[in-house]
């Protein structure tokens, strides 16, 4: 044991570079989070599957002397201010010819990462907004949470500040003087977690996707990556929810899960067709009284006509007092806003978010809006 007023961390090296490294690759995780969640090798993984992403900056910057310049301490020629910028390494550039640049590359490490690892940097702050307790079945919201300290449990959840505190006391009773000294299986302290349960009432959330011809590749990839993000994070914070799935192009229809992530495009866009087939749904079997209902839809919003627009928003209106939220992404490779989404932008009702998506990123932009807590913020996004 080591002696009082020792630095621990030279005991346990190994450890402490360890630690330091997984904070890094968490921080790099957490900035490149953007393009994680649309990685279609997570995306596409069974969930336990470990995937290889790319990382950037993961070395450690330290000096290192010239041997050849014989003895030297290291110090500079002075005349240097404090935060003062020596130099600046060259940024790496892509020759546009396509033939090979003249700057060094940055250094790339493969990490491995799985879906949980992910999750635990995405679902954190993430809730149900305006979720209220309402009749029809019951909704637990749940999650582990250390609650109690014992002095029995696994290893792996050893407390030990606690356990050296206790150490320490003893040994200041027993033997007249605080130290640490002679662990006894008696001063071990383990943190005890229980599933925290809550009944917070019944959800239902209505996925509604476009197929139509207009949604290609990079559409159709934003919204696999949106919905296989949204039914992770409800199936991992919330027991019980209902999900149904709507594709549309002038017609919808319910379809199953599969279905609804690897159907194809074709045909032309109704949007309204969607809007009644999830009205339908509401006042049949989930009416407001007795769940919360949470519609979110996905489209380029290249609608069909003018007249099927204002049929859309009509629809909208006539919903969104029945429902808790109802969020419209819109994705857009050309960065225009579409007819559909300039009619949106007139409804004005705390229950109604849209979000437009340009390139992978915004999907983590789209997850946080529809799933912030429910207190300040906007309903559209400012025109672009």
């Amino acid at each position: 044991m080591a002696r009082l007023g020792q630095d621990w961390s030279l005991q346990r090296k190994g450890p402490v570079d360890q630690a330091r490294h997984l904070a890094r690759i968490k921080a790099a995780l957490r900035e490149r989070l953007g393009d994680l969640v649309t990685e279609e090798a997570i995306i596409a993984s069974d969930g336990r599957q470990v995937v290889r992403v790319p990382l950037r900056n993961l070395e450690e910057f330290k000096f290192r002397f010239d041997p050849w310049r014989g003895d030297h301490t290291g110090q500079g020629p002075g005349g240097t201010e404090p935060g003062e910028v020596l130099g600046r390494l060259p940024t790496p550039r892509a020759d546009p010819g396509g033939d090979g640049g003249d700057a060094p590359g940055a250094d790339v490490y493969d990490v491995e990462v799985t879906v949980d690892e992910v999750a635990g940097l995405l679902f954190p702050d993430f809730r149900l907004p305006y979720l209220e307790p309402r009749g029809g079945r019951s909704l637990e919201q749940a999650g582990p949470v250390f609650r109690d300290i014992r002095k029995v449990g696994l290893l792996g959840n050893l407390d030990k500040r606690r356990t050296l505190k206790a150490n320490l006391m003893r040994n200041a009773r027993d033997a007249g003087g605080p130290r640490i000294h002679n662990l006894r299986p008696d001063d071990l302290r383990f943190k005890t977690w229980v599933e925290d349960r809550r009944q917070v009432g019944s959800a239902v959330v209505i996925a509604m996707r476009d197929v139509s011809g207009s949604m290609g590749d990079f559409k159709k990839r934003m919204t696999r990556a949106f919905f296989f993000w949204m039914l992770r994070f409800l199936r991992t914070c919330y027991r019980q929810v209902d999900v149904v799935f709507i594709v549309h192009h002038t017609q919808a229809r319910v379809v199953d899960e599969e279905s609804f992530f690897q159907l194809g495009e074709s045909g032309g866009t109704k949007v309204s067709s969607a809007y009644e087939l999830c009205r339908t749904l509401m006042g049949t079997r989930y009416p407001a009284s007795q769940w919360n209902v949470y519609p979110f839809h996905f489209s380029d919003g290249d609608n069909w006509s003018d007249a099927d627009n204002r049929h859309t928003v009509e629809l909208l209106e006539e919903m969104l007092p029945s429902v808790s939220l109802f969020g419209y992404a819109e994705i857009r490779e050309g960065g225009y806003a579409s007819t559909l989404m300039t009619a949106f932008n007139k409804v004005q009702h705390p229950r109604f978010r849209t979000v437009a998506i340009a390139q992978a990123p915004d999907v983590l932009r789209a997850l946080r809006r529809f799933f912030q807590p429910e207190a300040g913020g906007w309903n559209h996004e400012p025109a672009s």
